[in-house]
């Protein structure tokens, strides 16, 4: 009985794991209840193997194709499992005569009723998979089709797809229609990955840039771009400018009174020092023409809180998940207008969820710039003090110091100012000076960081790394005093100074 399978194309459903096989059976051995399949596809894709073979543990369900041995008699019989695959019986109402169906022909589960009609019926229906790819295994093709066994040949006029209004599509002429487009067999060459580096090393790169670079000169030997001879450089910086432009000028400021030292810009701008003297009537000849000291102060306020909560961390440190963790800043003011500028940054910090605390000595008479901004400075609702003992003892973020003075060097005897002083140099806090005057003596408090206003004055070694604020002098000002004059500042208000 066994025999008279060869040769027969069936389809093997082995579940969602193992999938759908379909080919030619070689072999069906009864003892150890297996089938064998040559030129067997697996859901759809000839396998790169040339024989399969089955388990009937495997086999979940088993539908015959089309039966080539020629005998007319076909017999299917359940074994007592519907993964069996085994055969005999006789299927055929009438047993014996009539044409051969070529439709599926469903084993039927263990429990199932059994139906013939797909065997019964006269309906002719379309070519199987199998004959199409039997037939067709030697002919030259003059096109490739897609295919999908699965999906057209295996499905029986018994599992049409219903349409949407319930009805069942029974065959016909749109059947042939899915069987031109989803019946033919696919290439073995489509399962072999692209070879991207085999390819790329066919392309010529040398002689196609040759060639653009050949057709791109013009009947005079000139090139269409550049100059004949003119050396190209083989790459260019995100940032470099490729155009011809004018040569750069880095002294774009000239003073008429030198101060002995020069600054450079981190573009490489070179800004020189002033002496106080020159450094004064430019801001007496700017408050002439509008640029009051109130002005002034609220300008350099700004500026140092911007530079200060850069140093404390910007944003990284100053968001609404580090509220419990605010910085902590301590303004060391004197009776001027130094300590007046120390004022107006404190506000400035206070309005940006800083803690501000403000040391300024007790004096029976204060200038009336410092009395409004002190005035504006308690309504931030931070801390202000006269006496050093009410300082923090321990460190805090940021120290910065408007203790000295352009005019009054005698305030360094006072004993505050040394109390102050000695306080800071204490605490462990980087100090931010603010307009630190030009003197001879070494500065009382040790600063990491200096800010000058408008152009730097000649300081010393202790007053650290130099920082330069714009305070708003138009141009024709600084000629006024005899300063040839162009902004190194860019897009900021505040920019570094390194020593030239």
């Amino acid at each position: 009985m066994a025999e008279e399978w060869l040769g027969s194309l069936v389809s093997i459903n082995c579940g969602v794991t193992l999938g759908v096989y379909q080919g030619e059976v070689s072999s069906v051995d009864q003892a150890s209840q297996t089938i064998s399949l040559k030129q067997p596809f697996h859901n759809g894709i000839k396998c790169p193997v040339p024989e399969v073979t089955f388990s009937a543990m495997d086999i979940k369900e088993l539908k015959i194709l089309d039966i080539r041995n020629g005998n007319s008699q076909v017999g299917v019989a359940d074994s007592g499992s519907s993964s069996s695959g085994r055969s005999g019986g006789n299927s055929r109402s009438g047993g014996t005569g009539g044409p051969v169906s070529s439709a599926p022909m469903a084993v039927p589960r263990k429990g199932e009723p059994r139906s013939l009609e797909g065997l019964t019926s006269p309906q002719q229906y379309s070519k199987s998979y199998g004959e199409r790819y039997l037939e067709t295994a030697g002919q030259t093709k003059g096109f490739r089709r897609r295919h999908n066994s699965w999906s057209s040949s295996s499905r029986g006029p018994s599992q049409a797809t219903p349409k949407k209004n319930g009805q069942k599509n029974g065959g016909g002429p749109m059947k042939n229609k899915d069987d031109e487009c989803f019946g033919d067999g696919m290439e073995e060459g489509l399962d072999t990955d692209f070879d991207f580096e085999g390819n790329l090393a066919l392309f010529d790169k040398a002689a196609v840039f040759s060639e653009i670079d050949t057709s791109e000169r013009r009947g005079n030997g000139a090139r269409s771009r550049g100059t004949p001879g003119e050396r190209t450089p083989s790459s260019y910086r995100h940032d470099e400018n490729i155009l011809e432009a004018k040569p750069i000028v880095y002294r774009q400021i000239t003073v008429p009174q030198h101060g002995g030292k020069e600054y450079c810009t981190d573009s490489g701008l070179v800004v020189p020092s002033v002496p106080y003297e020159l450094h004064k009537r430019l801001l007496l000849v700017a408050e002439r023409y509008g640029l009051t000291p109130a002005r002034r102060l609220e300008m350099t306020g700004v500026c140092a809180s911007q530079m200060a909560l850069t140093l404390l961390g910007g944003p990284n440190r100053l968001t609404p998940k580090n509220v419990h963790q605010r910085p902590t800043v301590v303004l060391l003011c004197g009776p001027h207008v130094q300590g007046a500028q120390g004022m107006s940054c404190a506000r400035h910090l206070a309005n940006h969820e800083v803690e501000v605390i403000l040391f300024l000595p007790n004096f029976v008479k204060m200038l009336e710039a410092i009395t409004n901004e002190l005035t504006l400075f308690n309504k931030t609702g931070n801390k202000q003090v006269s006496s050093v003992k009410d300082l923090p003892d321990t460190p805090v973020d940021l120290v910065i110091n408007c203790l000295d003075s352009h005019e009054n060097a005698f305030l360094r005897d006072q004993p505050w100012y040394r109390a102050a002083a000695d306080w800071a140099n204490q605490n462990r806090a980087p100090v931010l000076s603010i307009d630190p005057p030009v003197s001879g003596q070494e500065q009382a408090v040790e600063a990491k960081w200096s800010l000058s206003l408008g152009l730097p004055l000649p300081l010393g070694e202790s007053a650290g790394r130099m920082y330069l604020c714009d305070i708003g002098v138009p141009n024709q000002v600084f000629r006024e005093v005899g300063i040839s004059y162009h902004s190194p500042f860019g897009c900021k208000f505040v920019i570094p100074l390194h020593s030239a």
